[in-house]
């Protein structure tokens, strides 16, 4: 379900783009460390999150420490300077969980590869394994169990013909609300916490509905439980409630103190929460304006091409493999798939038409840009 953080060299500095990227490859090989190397395709490039507020609150090197990682596909067998610590064994952890609660999710579904009885059966074996080692070795004084019952809670939700779409989302939003939460207790900033429970729970809430707005056409089609139908709500309605999360997002960060505001791990916090999370909405706005219909998408229409999810996002991205798929920019790119000439939709590096500048990790249409957030391109 969460992916839909996808930043690029085009929306963030150099700078920026590498921490990302390095925060991205420790998750990965944080997973790889503590669960083998199946675990490593549950990276996910939102769960890197909970990695980057974890050092952003703490720059310590007991909590976050930075390391020399060896060759990886993902990177052109190029070496890399990868966060690892407290926070990225988080990241990983709560990746893991979401990752086998989605897998079973799928596989309860019989979801594309899992229509077939054999790779459903596999897939729910996965998902338990998954859940029970993430279960068992839980971070420094994490609670698991929110993760833990979110397949659970998601179930019985969708069995109350009377919800709404606030409890529907509700299980996921609670969630992400304590793995937020927890950065806080791993960086010694208890104050921290509620407004950071707060993100989290936003954070949580709209990838959820961003999620079953990508999935209504699709849903729809193959006569599944989507919230955006089963609540009632309709597209507007949804496309609102996520809106205001993301301005929740943007309200919220602020009140969350920070050893250097203008430190790398701080300012790439800001772009991923405030200006990915608003760039992301924009994307599936843009793939919803018009009502969905049950007819198949048409070739050469942008805005039915899905966006891939998950371990190949994040390792493509890792990799520099940019504007391609559309893993990161905001408008849609036509490719081989569609049947168009493939294009580059990444005019410049800011897109504030306002801004005289190009320095990505402080340009905001809203704030003025570069207004003291410590530009360094």
């Amino acid at each position: 379900m969460l992916g839909i953080v996808r930043p690029c060299r085009h929306h963030l500095s150099p700078a920026l783009h590498r921490r990302w990227a390095a925060h991205l490859c420790g998750t990965c090989l944080a997973l790889r460390d503590g669960h083998g190397q199946v675990a490593r395709t549950a990276t996910n490039v939102d769960a890197l999150l909970v990695s980057v507020l974890t050092t952003a609150q703490a720059p310590d090197p007991v909590v976050s420490a930075d390391r020399r990682a060896g060759p990886c596909p993902a990177r052109g067998m190029r070496t890399a300077t990868v966060v690892s610590g407290d926070g990225a064994r988080l990241a990983a952890h709560a990746a893991l969980l979401l990752a086998a609660g989605h897998l079973a999710d799928h596989a309860d579904d019989r979801q594309g590869a899992f229509r077939h009885a054999p790779l459903a059966a596999a897939g729910r074996h996965v998902a338990t394994r998954w859940s029970a080692r993430a279960a068992a070795s839980a971070p420094r004084g994490f609670d698991p169990s929110a993760l833990l019952a979110v397949p659970a809670r998601q179930r019985a939700v969708e069995e109350d013909a009377g919800a709404t779409l606030e409890e529907v989302t509700a299980p996921t939003a609670d969630a992400v609300s304590a793995a937020f939460a927890h950065t806080a207790v791993l960086a010694g900033r208890p104050d921290n916490a509620a407004p950071l429970a707060t993100a989290g729970a936003a954070f949580g809430r709209l990838a959820h509905l961003l999620d079953a707005l990508d999935d209504l056409v699709d849903d729809r089609r193959h006569g599944r439980w989507n919230p955006v139908d089963a609540t009632g709500a309709g597209v507007d309605a949804t496309t609102a409630l996520a809106r205001h999360q993301v301005v929740t997002l943007a309200a919220t960060l602020p009140r969350v103190a920070l050893p250097d505001p203008a430190g790398l791990d701080a300012r790439l916090a800001h772009r991923l929460l405030v200006h990915e999370t608003d760039r992301a909405l924009a994307r599936t706005h843009a793939r919803t304006e018009q009502p969905p219909t049950d007819q198949p998408p048409q070739p050469g229409d942008p805005g039915r091409v899905r966006p891939p999810r998950g371990f190949f996002t994040g390792c493509a991205a890792a990799a520099g493999l940019c504007c391609t798929g559309q893993l990161c920019c905001a408008d849609p790119i036509t490719g081989p798939w569609s049947g168009q000439p493939r294009s580059n939709p990444c005019a410049s590096c800011c897109d504030c038409s306002e801004c005289s500048c190009d320095c990505c990790d402080c340009c905001s249409c809203e704030g003025g840009c570069c207004d003291g957030c410590g530009c360094d391109c």
